[in-house]
């Protein structure tokens, strides 16, 4: 009897050391990684400011769409010098999205998938251009985040199934090397690769920009109205969704307006 009783005991110390264990690990992951990833992104914006911009479109003059935006860009030049990997940074103002875009080469093209922008393991990882996505030149920008529990990366673009969501966060400003744009989301889907080619950087012939959005419209979760004329590039922003084995959650938005950087 007292072996048996010393046996439960034992089992019980133990089932309360892997419940301890667990938690640690959801804490871990839920609050102390992403903190650390976030405060690592905002020291490489404070190492490398540059003056807060205004967005120029033909509704808003400049000093109107800045406080409305809220927006500080960075000094990417300067940035790119020190981490040549870093592509560009991507805001959706009133949303956690504020980033780094880093991109690899073809025969490492998810490296930053787990790691930040100093190539360090981190669970959070990075946000990441498709490698062969040119940023002056592709009519079709794709950038890839996890979906995190925390929220971090792009653990909430699923945010954007609900209309309402997408109506207070419309706008997508994405700076490079050759300056800030403004670009409007068109789209929110939870699709793959075999419904929509989002993975599609250049188009010729009848696959065109314009049939990509026509398609994205389509098979859009709700309708958006958002007008896609004169178009010169889509930027499409991809995450993991689990309602089948290969869906993902899939933003599609068209640009709109240069933002003046000085």
């Amino acid at each position: 009897m007292k072996r048996r009783q010393n046996k439960m005991r034992f089992l019980q110390a133990v089932l309360v050391m892997i419940c301890l264990a667990s938690a640690g690990l959801l804490v871990w992951e839920l609050f102390i990684e992403p903190e650390k990833n976030r405060q690592m992104t905002e020291r490489l914006k404070e190492e490398f400011p540059e003056e807060t911009p205004g967005v120029s479109s033909p509704q808003k003059d400049p000093q109107q769409a800045e406080e409305e935006s809220g927006h500080s860009a960075i000094n990417l030049t300067a940035m790119q010098a020190q981490y040549p990997d870093i592509q560009g940074w991507l805001t959706i103002p009133g949303t956690n999205v504020d980033y780094p875009v880093l991109q690899s080469g073809e025969d490492e093209p998810e490296y930053y998938l787990k790691r930040n922008y100093r190539g360090e393991w981190d669970a959070n990882g990075s946000l990441f251009l498709q490698w062969n996505c040119k940023v002056s030149e592709s009519q079709n920008l794709i950038i890839y985040g996890h979906n995190m529990n925390s929220g971090a990366m792009f653990g909430n673009l699923d945010k954007f199934a609900a209309a309402d969501y997408w109506k207070e966060h419309k706008t997508v400003l994405f700076q490079t090397i050759q300056g800030m744009y403004a670009y409007e989301i068109m789209s929110v889907m939870k699709v793959d690769a075999s419904m929509f080619p989002f993975q599609q950087v250049d188009f010729e012939g009848d696959s065109s920009l314009e049939t990509y959005i026509k398609q994205a419209e389509s098979l859009g979760l709700f309708g958006t109205g958002v007008l896609c004329d004169n178009l010169e590039q889509a930027l499409t922003l991809v995450t993991c969704s689990y309602e089948w084995e290969s869906a993902r959650n899939v933003v599609v938005a068209v640009r709109k307006a240069e933002v003046p950087v000085d």
